[in-house]
Order: C-alpha cells, then structure tokens, then sequence
C-alpha cells in the first residue's frame, strides 16, 4: 500500500487565508510605528535645536553681544548670525545657517525659511506654506516637521527661548 505524506491542497489555501487576515490585522500597528519613529527622530531635531540655541546663547554671552539685534559667533569655524543673543530664522539664509549648527544628514531632512521660521522636515514629505498657530496640532497636509522661531524681545527683560519657540508637529 502507497500512504502519501503531506498536505492536501485544501489545508495549504486554509493556511494561506489564516496567514492573510493576520497580515491585514497587523499591518496598520507597522504603518502606524513609523510615523512613531519619524515623530522620535523630530524629537531628536528638536533636541540639537535647543541645544544649538543654548550654545550660540552662550558664546554670545562671554562675546557681549546678547543685547545686539544683528551680530556673529563663530561656531564650527563658521560666523552664525545671531539676534538678541539667539540663533536668527528670519530669512533664507538663516536656513543656511542652522544647516551648519545642527549639522544633519541632507539626505535624511531637509532644513528651509518658513514665516520667520527654520523648519526641519524629512525628505519626502513636504515642508507647510506656513507655521500653524498654538497648540501645533498636525493635520493631513501640516505635519513632520520640527520649527524654530527666534526669541524676541518684548519687554525690558533680555529674550529667552521657550518651548515655544523650539516645537515639533508630529507625522501622520
């Protein structure tokens, strides 16, 4: 007598369907991981940014030159541009400028001029037209991207930068 070993044609589509629904069950978790760890990475932007601030603030600091609207440290062997002791973001060239402070892979995020604003935003997904107002909630066109608006001063008290000034709006 032949006794066959194996699976019947019927067993292997069960399996096949079974292994299916899982993957469409899992699959949104994944998807919805990534954004996570796009919005992680943006944190670590923001991170360097208010680390890049504070340095700049610094050596304003033991230059003197805190109070000046318009003003150079030298960072990395580089004149950054600075206003009441802080990094500017008011044109194009500022862009420039923290391209140089934080020192990011270009191929990995892009750094432009946006409504007196640096915005960091990955390759790929588009920077916003302009910066949302409070509370910085993403929507499907405005999200990804971490900004920095420089200090201004709107008191006799010397500018300081808030967690207003460095945010990140989370991906979608």
């Amino acid at each position: 007598m032949n006794s066959q070993k194996g699976f019947t044609l019927i067993e292997l589509v069960v399996v096949i369907v079974i292994l299916g629904i899982l993957a469409v069950t899992a699959a949104p978790k994944f998807i919805n991981i990534q954004d996570d760890a796009r919005t992680a990475t943006l944190q670590a932007v923001k991170a360097s940014m208010q680390s890049a601030a504070t340095l700049v603030h610094s050596k304003s600091l033991i230059e003197g030159n805190e109070a000046a609207t318009t003003a150079t440290v030298m960072v990395n062997g580089v004149a950054e541009p600075i206003a009441l002791g802080y990094p500017r973001s008011n044109d194009a060239a500022a862009a420039t400028s923290w391209g140089n402070l934080l020192d990011l892979n270009s191929t990995e995020f892009t750094i432009v001029y946006v409504d007196d604003s640096i915005v960091v935003h990955p390759v790929g997904k588009t920077a916003p037209a302009t910066i949302p107002t409070s509370p910085y909630a993403p929507t499907a066109e405005v999200n990804c991207f971490a900004f920095y608006t420089e200090a201004s001063a709107t008191t006799a008290t010397p500018p300081v930068l808030t967690e207003r000034n460095i945010q990140v709006v989370s991906c979608l």
